[in-house]
């Protein structure tokens, strides 16, 4: 299956010559629909200091005891709580269990942005302090 973005002219005269090209086939199926683009390298860069800070202030159970989880481990957490916790359970090798969860590199730009505000509102009611650079406490004052 071949997918065409378009940006420029150029990219609009491929996708005419692929949909002329096609012709040649007997059936076809040919799907137009707006581009959104997934989550940008900011966004991303901007779930990581809330997410260490969860791991340096907030114990959870896990398996029984309460423990410090690192930052990728909350971010599994805070992923499946974000989806409704809804993501799929599969049975381990060794007979444990595995969460299979959602991957924010998926998200879209919009989606992300909610997932922000879904990660910064977990943070305000579980009273977790997030670090502020000095250009993002400037945004505030």
């Amino acid at each position: 299956m071949t997918e065409i973005i378009i940006h420029t002219q150029a990219d609009r005269q491929r996708a005419m010559k692929a949909v002329e090209a096609i012709r040649k086939e007997p059936v076809m199926s040919v799907s137009i629909k707006p581009y959104e683009e997934t989550r940008t390298t900011g966004q991303n860069a901007g779930q990581w200091p809330i997410l260490q800070a969860f791991a340096d202030q907030l114990l959870w159970p896990v398996n029984g005891e309460m423990v410090r989880m690192d930052a990728e481990e909350w971010k599994d957490v805070l992923t499946a709580a974000f989806k409704n916790e809804t993501v799929r359970v599969a049975m381990g090798l060794n007979g444990g269990v595995v969460m299979l969860g959602k991957r924010t590199s998926k998200f879209k730009k919009g989606e992300f942005a909610e997932w922000m505000e879904f990660l910064n509102s977990v943070a305000a009611d579980r009273d977790i302090k997030i670090p502020m650079s000095k250009k993002q406490a400037a945004m505030y004052e």
